[in-house]
This record gives structure tokens, C-alpha cells and sequence, in this order.
């Protein structure tokens, strides 16, 4: 659908359908993995910017979908999300459409004109954030180097009173049985301080500044300590099932709180 003009309208986005996926979201989070953490050194910064966002991470999982939607809601509330969407797997997933997602077709040339129209649509209203899995491909945290696909170094010309952000995100196993999904927050920069750059610069200083943040967020990770982090979401604990039952039974016997966290006394002492 276009506007009039012939600029492509503003993706679709329902308040009731984004409320229901971020608690449902939120919820299989929960059942799922250990908990979503925030490194304390990593919380977003600028929030009172009066422009749009651009939100740009990497892509190492599935689950990054899930933990984008569960930030956007959590850290910014007052701002509403937009985030480009492979048009083939947005056919499959249409739910997608009602939460800002709009389609890039990402086996032609046209995708890239297509991606930049939409764009410049969405960063139009100064209380709008577009989210972008920078790297265009799932792509492990190790690897090096992120090679960004270089649309982004076009946002700042279609946007320049936008704040460009940078976010982290990795995902490890640590002592439970789910996975901790982390993530942190880089220093923000500005369109105007892009615009001062060559578009390959441009690509160029936004990759280095996402490398920074993902290298100093995977060092607090392989720490393997939670006291580095803000919990945003606290998810499943223990194993679950009769090994928790009889856990549970054994602590209730020793009149003891049952914890089922691994570490716990009760994880130690099995009767």
C-alpha cells in the first residue's frame, strides 16, 4: 500500500496486537530460557532524544524476534517499533505485520530501495524506532568481522535528526538447564555525526561501534556472573518435573525454602 504521494504508507501496527505478543512473549521466555539480562553498563542512554531511533544489533539467533519485542516494550514505551521483515518469511509469520514489521524483499535489487522507502516513512515521526538485525543473516557472536549490509550507512541522509544505537546481543549457558539471552546498549550516535562521513565510513564507524559493545557484552558473559547484569525478565529454575518434586519433598523434610536454582543447597543435597 502506498500514501498519497506515492510513498509507501505506514506499516501497519495494532497497540492491541503488540500488547498480547509482548505477554506472550514474554511468557514463553519465561517457560523457555533462564531470563533475558541487561548488562548494567549496558543500559540505553539518550532516551529523551526527540527524534526517531535507529536500533541496530546483530543476529546470532531465533530468538532474536522475541528479545527485541521484549526490550522495545520494556525500556521504551513511549516509542513504537518498526523493523524490516523478509517478505517471504512475513507471509508465513503475518502476525509480524501487526507489530510494525513491514517486507523487504531480500532476493532482488529492488530490496534495498524498498527497505530505504519504507524507512524513510517510519523515521518520519520523531516518536518512531526502527530495529534492524544489522547483519541481514543469522551470524555467530564470534564472528569477525560483523560485515553490516551497507543500508544502513543510507539511514542518516533519510533521518538526520535520528539517533543511531547499538545492541548486543548473545545468548549462553550458564548453570541452569535454559539459556541466558544478554544483551547491552552501546554509545548512541548521531545522524549529523554520520553525515559528516562518507557512506563507507559511515558503515564503517557504525559496525566498529557495534563490535565494541558485543566484545565488552561477551566478556561479561563468559564471566558466568549475574551480578554484571539487571534481570529484564526472570524465566524457568531447576529441572523440573519428579527430580524437582523429590527436591522439593527433600527441603520440606529438612524445613528448608525450596529453591530450585542449581546452586542452590537443596540443588547439593539430594536426599
Amino acid at each position: 500500500m502506498r500514501a498519497r504521494g506515492g510513498s509507501p504508507a505506514e506499516p501497519a501496527r495494532s497497540a492491541h496486537v503488540w500488547r498480547f505478543m509482548a505477554a506472550y512473549f514474554s511468557r514463553f521466555l519465561r517457560r523457555h530460557m533462564t531470563a533475558l539480562r541487561l548488562a548494567r553498563w549496558g543500559t540505553p542512554r539518550r532516551l529523551d532524544h526527540p527524534g526517531p531511533l535507529v536500533v541496530y544489533c546483530n543476529h546470532p539467533s531465533w530468538w532474536d524476534a522475541a528479545t527485541t519485542i521484549l526490550l522495545a516494550d520494556r525500556l521504551f514505551p513511549g516509542r513504537a517499533m518498526f523493523a524490516p521483515f523478509d517478505a517471504r518469511m512475513l507471509e508465513r509469520y503475518g502476525v509480524f505485520r501487526r507489530l510494525g514489521a513491514f517486507p523487504v524483499d531480500l532476493s532482488s535489487r529492488r530490496g534495498a530501495a524498498q527497505f530505504l522507502a519504507s524507512a524513510r516513512t517510519v523515521l518520519a515521526k520523531p516518536d518512531h524506532m526502527l530495529w534492524l538485525t544489522a547483519q541481514g543473516r543469522f551470524s555467530d557472536v564470534r564472528t569477525r568481522p560483523l560485515d553490516l549490509r551497507p543500508g544502513i550507512a543510507h539511514l542518516a541522509e533519510i533521518a538526520p535528526d535520528a539517533l543511531f544505537v547499538p545492541l548486543a546481543l548473545d545468548y549462553a549457558f550458564w548453570d541452569e538447564r535454559g539459556a541466558e539471552a544478554c544483551c547491552a546498549f552501546g554509545e548512541p550516535i548521531a545522524a549529523a555525526d554520520l553525515l559528516a562521513l562518507t557512506r563507507p565510513e559511515r558503515l564503517a564507524h557504525l559496525e566498529a561501534a557495534l563490535t565494541a559493545t558485543l566484545d565488552y557484552l561477551s566478556a561479561d558473559v563468559m564471566t558466568r556472573d549475574s551480578a554484571r547484569f539487571v534481570p529484564v525478565i526472570e524465566g524457568a529454575r531447576g529441572v523440573g518435573g519428579v527430580y524437582d518434586l523429590w527436591r522439593r519433598l527433600g527441603a520440606l523434610a529438612r524445613g528448608r525454602r525450596f529453591d530450585p536454582a542449581h546452586g542452590s543447597d537443596e540443588a547439593e543435597r539430594i536426599p
